[in-house]
């Protein structure tokens, strides 16, 4: 699948592509890696052929836009750990420290496959921690059950 993706650079320091795929949900990944970002959009796409997907570089590109974008939150925020120079836990605890944004969930997207890691970021208020898988199947199958767990979260806190 060729996904078209328009740069949309806001300065030097931020710098948003935005992968249009369709038009329903719209997810949000923090990323340093753009192998990890264009294979996460593709694997994005196969399964929700109608969601768009936008992603940062770092937490702090991530919280710069947020900000800058308030009528425009996304559905989901997939975030790294280990990104510079702002890391996923930073932005995690800032996100949730947002009266505007804390309520957007947030999974834990990484390659860490630390218990420490997993209750640590639970606790400061992700709501799902998904390791990075080895295989674009189950890396379709993991956003998927990401979706599954936040969703049944969500509307039994409801």
């Amino acid at each position: 699948m060729n996904l078209k993706r328009i740069n949309i650079g806001v300065n030097a320091f931020f710098n948003l592509n935005v992968i249009h795929i369709k038009s329903d949900p719209l997810l949000f990944i923090v990323d340093d890696d753009i192998d990890d970002i264009e294979l996460f959009c593709e694997a994005l796409s196969e399964i929700y052929p109608d969601s768009v997907c936008f992603d940062a570089k770092s937490g702090k590109n991530c919280l710069k836009l947020l900000r800058q974008q308030p009528t425009s939150l996304p559905d989901f925020i997939f975030l790294d750990l280990n990104m510079q120079p702002m890391d996923g836990r930073s932005c995690l605890d800032k996100l949730k420290k947002d009266v505007s944004l804390k309520n957007i969930p947030v999974i834990i997207y990484t390659t860490s496959q630390s218990q420490k890691d997993r209750d640590e970021t639970l606790q400061m208020g992700a709501a799902y921690f998904l390791t990075k898988p080895s295989s674009f199947k189950g890396l379709c199958e993991g956003i998927k059950g990401a979706f599954e767990a936040v969703n049944t979260t969500h509307r039994s806190k409801c």
